[in-house]
């Protein structure tokens, strides 16, 4: 009984991550400035990530140097850029459907990368999202512009990855270290781009700091850092299902306060999604550590993060 009521917690804290991204599309129309989407999502953690590795006085050493540049440019720099490109082209349900794909490809990845073969369970819950979410938001007045599209997509593919690999790699350092590391290096790997393709941001409105504040401080560090506990307490499977609550809030949100409409095949949507949610989470216990990772120890903290970085590099 104390295993169950521990996994369902860990579900609910996990799910808070999705949930919160769920706002970003409504945030950076309504709040943040316009036409600078690769400098907001720098901004948006960076400043927070920094700010974590100067207070917390610990880097990364080793072969974990070359792990935190994947890490963070898959997890932070490549999918914040994508999402802020599809949320500023796309309505925000529509901007969210592409994520739909993350689960399907979560399965795969951790087929390839953590021998994990997807039960039928996963298999299902996925594609049953991913059919829910299209009948969420892809309605005849859906405004479908390629590129947001094609950002939406690509994504949806750089965070599936760097879900798994986080799995795959556990952080020898607690979590709010190994969060603070991704949110630094993937907003510097992502801030001279962003200068040179936009151009510095010129003017900020009050209205606009609230609105960085709100994605650094909830939708960034303490999103990522609930969205990477649950990779580690977790099966991947069930984790990528949960992000499937992303977009339903995104629809919710437009339905509630920005005077979007929900048509009865919109509601049909939410059901769908739900319910993959839920028999995505059916064995939502992750496996023992040297079942998915060679990695040598059994808990990431219990031993010494320079021990295990020493061993490592």
């Amino acid at each position: 009984m104390k295993a169950l009521q521990g996994s369902l917690s860990d579900i609910l804290l996990t799910a808070l991550a999705p949930i919160s991204w769920g706002t970003t599309y409504a945030v950076a129309t309504e709040f943040l400035p316009a036409g600078h989407p690769l400098f907001v999502a720098s901004m948006r953690s960076l400043p927070i990530g920094l700010l974590l590795v100067v207070g917390l006085r610990k880097l990364p050493q080793g072969i974990w140097w070359g792990r935190m540049l994947v890490l963070g440019g898959l997890n932070i720099g490549i999918f914040q850029a994508l999402l802020f490109v599809a949320a500023y082209r796309l309505p925000g349900g529509v901007a969210a459907t592409a994520g739909a794909v993350q689960p399907l490809l979560v399965v795969l990845f951790s087929w390839l990368i953590l021998s994990e073969k997807p039960g039928r369970p996963s298999v299902i819950a996925a594609i049953a999202g991913f059919v829910g979410v299209g009948l969420l938001v892809l309605g005849p007045s859906a405004r479908l512009d390629g590129v947001g599209l094609l950002a939406a997509i690509a994504g949806a593919v750089a965070m599936g990855l760097g879900t798994v690999l986080t799995k795959r790699w556990q952080p020898p350092v607690p979590l709010i270290v190994f969060t603070a590391w991704q949110l630094a290096i993937g907003g510097l790997l992502l801030l001279p781009v962003a200068l040179v393709v936009e151009g510095p941001l010129t003017e900020l409105s009050r209205t606009n700091l609230w609105g960085f504040i709100y994605l650094g401080l909830i939708g960034t560090a303490l999103a990522y850092a609930l969205w990477f506990r649950g990779i580690q307490r977790l099966k991947t499977s069930a984790v990528a299902a949960l992000g499937l609550l992303s977009p339903v809030v995104a629809t919710l949100i437009g339905y509630l306060f920005l005077q979007q409409t929900l048509t009865p095949v919109q509601l049909v949507g939410v059901a769908v999604v739900l319910g993959s949610v839920l028999l995505g989470q059916r064995s939502r216990q992750a496996q023992p550590l040297h079942q998915c990772c060679p990695c040598p120890q059994t808990s990431a903290q219990a031993i010494a993060p320079a021990q295990v970085i020493d061993r490592r590099a």
